[in-house]
């Protein structure tokens, strides 16, 4: 797949959550390049417009998707300016890099980690309203535009995390979990108004999240007979193949991208 112009999303109008870096960014280089007209949407408004300056014709939004409204409102703003939007991919989510550090000091120790028990409420909200609640949010909106249209294609980032639930990370194994089956039930109803809803669930990837990944659970993720971890490129890329016509007939997929860590 890659990078360059195949005029695979010519004319189309496309939004991107958590644009601002990461495989959301890799996800509106690639969108760009291919054709679409882009908006960049980030909670870190300079983020969002630095990839935004990157792009043909890309505009950027500074979005927190824990806020209805402000999900709303960019919603509008983009149904205002083309009065459609075609491609939504949500990639905008938090990790928890203290609970990653609990996890890392256990293994260097060598004794089970234990995390849910020192886990307070606002570690576990937090990543509860970014990655469950902001997908419910950007999903629902994204049907009030594409419903009414009957078209459209939206492509949400979930994670490998829903399936091997690692010891010591609850919260983000139930956010993810949560946001594949909001996304499984949303596409069994969209598809009914013309709407395909798809996921792809990465394994270790080299974002930002990754950069702030311990040493020793960095290592720990490591094995030779399995892929490397992979680039935001390479998750991008099965992301804009689900927002393709060449994916027209799945629908409710939840593809995991994990480098062959395990199948599901």
């Amino acid at each position: 797949m890659g990078g360059e112009h195949t005029g695979r999303f010519d004319g189309r109008i496309a939004l991107v959550t958590g644009a601002g870096s990461g495989i959301g960014a890799a996800v509106a280089r690639r969108l760009a390049a291919q054709g679409a007209e882009v908006f960049a949407a980030d909670v870190d408004g300079p983020a969002a417009q630095s990839v935004a300056r990157e792009l043909r014709g890309a505009q950027p939004l500074t979005v927190d998707v824990t806020d209805p409204r402000q999900v709303d409102t960019a919603f509008g703003e983009i149904v205002r300016r083309h009065g459609r939007l075609d491609v939504l991919v949500h990639a905008a989510g938090v990790d928890d890099p203290t609970a990653k550090e609990w996890i890392a000091e256990a293994l260097v120790a060598d004794r089970p980690p234990e995390v849910t028990g020192r886990l307070g409420d606002d570690a576990w909200r937090h990543v509860m309203r970014v990655n469950l609640d902001g997908t419910f949010h950007v999903l629902r909106a994204a049907l009030r535009v594409m419903a009414p249209r009957r078209s459209g294609v939206v492509v949400t980032v979930g994670s490998s995390s829903a399936f091997d639930a690692q010891a010591g990370y609850p919260h983000y194994a139930a956010s993810k979990s949560g946001a594949h089956a909001l996304s499984q039930s949303v596409a069994k109803e969209a598809i009914a108004f013309g709407v395909r809803v798809n996921t792809v669930a990465p394994g270790p990837t080299e974002t930002g999240m990754a950069a702030r990944t311990p040493a020793a659970l960095r290592r720990g993720f490591a094995d030779p007979r399995v892929r490397p971890y992979a680039t935001p490129e390479e998750i991008a890329d099965v992301a804009l193949f689900l927002a393709s016509e060449e994916a027209a007939n799945l629908v409710g997929a939840v593809l995991l991208a994990n480098g062959g860590r395990f199948t599901a």
